[in-house]
Order: C-alpha cells, then structure tokens, then sequence
C-alpha cells in the first residue's frame, strides 16, 4: 500500500542497480520520495530521475556526510509536504521490506512518545563472504526499548525538529548521536520485532572490514567525545574498551617481557577466552560455525577501531576535520 503519510529520504553514491531497486521498494510505500545524491558518478542521477523521483544533488564544495544528506532530504521533503509528520530513512544500497512502512506508521501513531521505529535490517547475501555475514549477526539486536537506530529507521519528524535534526559534521554514528539528543528530550526509540529493509554489503576482503571497523572506532572517539560531560556518557565506555583491548594489553604484555621471563606473553590468552565469551552468548542466535566468525572478529575488531579512535584524537588535536571513511 502506499500512503501519503509517510515521506522517504533515500542517500547514496554510486548503489547502480542497488540504488534502483531501493527506489522502486519506496514506490510501493510512499508517494512522497526525496533522493540525495553525495556525487555519484555512475547512471544513479539519471536512474532515480527516471522512476519520477524528486532528485537532489549536494553542493561538491562542502564535504559529504550522511547526516548532511539527510537533513538535506529531510527540508526538500518538508518543502513540498510542510504538514509531513513521518519520515522514513532508508540507504541506497538497502530495499524496504514490503508493508514495512505501514507497520512502522502504526506503531507511530500508537506510540505518542516513541519518536524511532526501526525493524530488522537484513543482509540480503550472508553467504557471498564472511564479512556479510557479520553484517548480519551485527543488525539482530535486541526487540524493545533501544538507545539508537541505524540509518533505515522511521522519525517523527517533530522529534527530529526539536533534535535540531543530524549533526552534519559527523561522518559515521550519526543516528545513534541523533538518538541521544533525542532520548535527552524525552521520546523513546522502539526496535520491533519486523524485517524493515534488505542490505547489500558487498563486503567481500578483509580490507573492506577492516576499513568499516576503522570508522566504527572513529565514531564512538568522535560521539564520546562530543557527549563526555553529559550524565549518560554515551559510548565512553565503549571507547576505553577499545584502547584496553586494542592498546593496553598488549603493551602491558610487551613492556613486562623482560622483566618477567617473558611470562607476560600469557596475557594475549584474555583474547581466546574472551572469544570463548562472545562465541557462547552468540550460540542462541545462529548457528555454531556463525557464531566461531562472529566470535572472532568481535575479539579482534578493537585493533581497526583503534586505528579509527587515535585518527579521530589526532585530527581533533590539530584541529583538522575528519575525510570520510568508505570500504566500498
């Protein structure tokens, strides 16, 4: 069904056929659609132009972030329907899940503090590389009262106008920073328990992983930061998770070598067993040899976010603004 309820923003770069088929899962949805383009240069201008869709291309002089295209589709959006009261966001390499934005709009409208509802984001292609599938174990979180949303998710848009909308500054964690800002005015962010949208990762190298995890670690020093003083301390302890398992123990483990016939050496063992840990709380959800990849890369995810928390510190000391982050 489509309703004329609910807008959708849409941002990508060059999704191809991604972006084609995301397009067209909106359609069917709404009849109120914004996409924002950060630069492509493949057909996906002219692809999105074709399906009737009302198309925004950023200003190239200003740096590309998420958060800013989707402020940015949010008051296109809001010009051509000023009494919108729904948004749905969606990625161009993602597809919304049929009926999703009819359930997501009741939830909404029964829900009168809820100011979020996200669903179930699924890897359409889990089994193309290990690194989709840790995509996917990555998105089934828990159903209920959430902190933060992803970048598919439905808003109310008063709520995102009290938020004073994205940060535009910010080039990774933006919907989870949003989320605070939220939640620190009173609305709720609800998780039910519905596939929203189908991704496609195309993550198929380590590399790739490794450069996502890299931003991961970017954004949880730059929100942390950015929110330190402030009663909840959001992602602090996250951030000095990251430099006790990706710094501090080994240096702790290196520097004792001569000092302790090398018996410090043991310390790189908290890494299996904390592999052991993360392997059995993931067992009930998936399968065995799902849960070893999940459990291993969770063990040594704190290295690449590592690499992203000192270039976030860097860049913050010298005073220079952070580049986008990409792994595809």
């Amino acid at each position: 069904m489509r309703s004329s309820e609910i807008g959708i923003v849409a941002i990508g770069r060059n999704e191809g056929d991604r972006l084609v088929a995301c397009l067209k899962s909106a359609i069917a949805q709404s009849t109120q659609i914004v996409y924002v383009d950060s630069g492509s240069t493949d057909p996906s201008l002219a692809s999105a132009r074709s399906l009737g869709i009302e198309v925004i291309e950023l200003d190239l002089s200003i740096p590309f972030t998420a958060a800013r295209a989707r402020n940015t589709g949010l008051a296109r959006l809001l010009e051509l329907y000023p009494d919108l009261e729904y948004v749905q966001f969606v990625d161009g390499d993602c597809e919304l899940v049929a009926g999703w934005c009819d359930r997501a709009l009741a939830v909404l409208q029964n829900e009168p503090t809820v100011a979020v509802v996200c669903g179930r984001r699924r890897e359409r292609f889990p089994q193309a590389s290990v690194f989709n599938l840790l995509c996917d174990l990555e998105w089934n979180t828990a159903v209920g009262e959430a902190l933060a949303c992803g970048g598919d998710a439905m808003m109310r848009v008063k709520a995102i106008q009290q938020a004073a909308g994205y940060n535009p500054t910010l080039i990774a964690g933006e919907e989870p920073e949003l989320c605070l800002r939220m939640r620190q005015d009173g609305w709720r962010i609800l998780r039910v328990d519905r596939d929203m949208t189908w991704h496609d990762a195309q993550m198929m190298k380590f590399a790739q992983w490794w450069q996502r995890a890299v931003r991961g670690g970017h954004a949880y020093a730059e929100v942390s930061w950015m929110h330190r003083q402030k009663p909840e301390r959001f992602w602090v302890k996250e951030s000095l998770r990251i430099w006790v398992w990706g710094f501090a123990i080994p240096l702790i483990s290196l520097a004792l070598l001569p000092f302790t016939h090398f018996w410090s050496v043991l310390l790189f063992l908290l890494y299996p067993l904390l592999m052991v840990k993360i392997y059995r709380q993931t067992c009930d959800r998936t399968d065995s040899r799902s849960a070893f990849y999940y459990a291993f890369f969770c063990a040594i995810v704190k290295f690449p976010e590592l690499q992203g928390q000192v270039r976030f510190h860097m860049n913050r000391l010298r005073g220079d603004r952070s580049a986008l982050i990409e792994y595809k």
